[in-house]
C-alpha cells in the first residue's frame, strides 16, 4: 500500500480544561473519498484543522504526505486544497481578483476548469466578495480550492449554503475527482445522503473519538436492526456480543440494533437465531442515528 496522504496517531485536543478530541488514529489513502460524520459540536472542524496542521494538537500528531503537519514543504502544501467552514476570502476584492491572487501561487492553476465552474455555478466575476450571498461565496471558495487540481482536497461542510442545484453540480465534480486514484477527498457534512452518495470510506465522530473508521460497505454490512418474531427480545439480544450502546433504553417490544461479527455470514446468523428474528439492513442515515442514540 502506498504512503497515506494523512496519518494521525493518538491525536488529541484539549481546550480550556475540556477534552475536544482524544485517541484519534486515522489515515486517508490515495483514491479514498472519506465522509466525516458527527453531530454539531462533535469536533469535526477541530479534527480537520489538526489533520492539516492548522491548529496544534495537545496529544499525538499528524503527518501530511509523510511530513509532520507543521513542517510540510511548500511543494507538498501546493498539493492540498482546503475549504474551511467559514471562508477566508477578501471581501474588498471581486471574485475575478480573488481567483487571480490564488492563481499566482499555483503554477498548475486550471483556468479552463475555473471558467467552466464559474459559468455553471453562476458565480459573478465582477462583484465584490463582500456583496455576495453566502452560497456564492461558498461556491467561489470551493472553485478556488479545486482549481489547482490538488491531490488532497479537504472540505468542511462544503454544501451548507448551496441551493439544491448547486449542490448537485458540486457532487458531480467530487465524483469526477474520485475517479482519479491518485487523488483523495476528506469532507465533513451534515447531509448524510450526500456522504452516502460520494464516500467510499466513513469516519463517525462521537464524544471526541472516532467510533467508526472504515469502508462504507463494511459499515452497512455490520450494523443491523433485529426484529424479534418469536420469543423473548432479551434472549435474542443475548445472541449478539455487541448490542448498540444505549439500545437497551430505547428498545421497542420487538426490535433492537446490533453490530454483527464480520466473521459470521447473515445465513449463519439466521440459522443460529432459529427463526426467532429477522435481520434488517440499514442505510447510512439510520446507522448514524442509531450509533448516536
Amino acid at each position: 500500500m502506498s504512503e497515506p496522504y494523512i496519518a494521525a496517531e493518538k491525536l488529541g485536543k484539549n481546550y480550556d480544561g475540556r477534552t475536544i478530541l482524544a485517541g484519534i488514529d486515522a489515515t486517508v489513502q490515495p483514491g479514498q473519498v472519506v465522509g466525516l460524520l458527527g453531530t454539531n459540536g462533535a469536533g469535526k472542524t477541530t479534527l480537520l484543522e489538526l489533520l492539516l496542521g492548522l491548529s496544534p494538537a495537545t496529544e499525538g500528531g499528524t503527518r501530511l504526505f509523510g511530513h509532520a503537519s507543521f513542517d510540510v514543504p511548500q511543494t507538498d502544501k501546493a498539493r492540498i486544497g482546503y475549504v474551511p467552514q467559514r471562508d477566508e476570502l477578501l471581501e474588498l476584492l471581486t471574485a475575478q481578483q480573488q481567483l487571480a491572487l490564488f492563481a499566482s501561487f499555483y503554477p498548475d492553476w486550471d483556468s479552463e476548469l475555473v471558467d467552466r465552474l464559474m459559468l455553471q455555478w453562476v458565480v459573478p466575476h465582477s462583484q465584490r466578495i463582500g456583496k455576495m450571498s453566502p452560497g456564492e461565496r461558498q461556491k467561489l471558495a470551493v472553485i478556488a480550492a479545486m482549481a489547482h487540481r490538488p491531490d488532497l482536497l479537504v472540505l468542511d461542510e462544503p454544501v451548507a449554503s448551496l441551493d439544491p442545484l448547486a449542490r448537485r453540480r458540486f457532487l458531480e465534480e467530487i465524483v469526477d475527482i474520485s475517479a482519479d486514484p491518485r487523488r483523495a477527498v476528506l469532507f465533513s457534512s451534515h447531509i448524510v445522503s450526500d456522504v452516502e452518495r460520494l464516500a467510499n470510506a466513513i469516519w463517525i465522530l462521537r464524544g471526541g473519538r472516532l467510533i467508526w473508521q472504515g469502508d462504507l460497505d463494511t459499515l452497512k454490512d455490520s450494523v443491523v436492526r433485529v426484529h424479534v418474531t418469536d420469543g423473548s427480545l432479551d434472549a435474542v439480544a443475548a445472541e449478539f456480543s455487541r448490542v448498540v450502546t444505549n439500545a437497551a433504553a430505547r428498545r421497542t417490544r420487538t426490535s433492537f440494533v446490533a453490530l454483527l461479527d464480520a466473521a459470521e455470514s447473515e445465513n449463519a446468523l439466521e440459522q443460529r437465531l432459529g427463526g426467532r428474528a429477522r435481520i434488517e439492513r440499514l442505510g447510512l442515515e439510520d446507522i448514524f442515528l442509531e450509533l448516536h442514540s
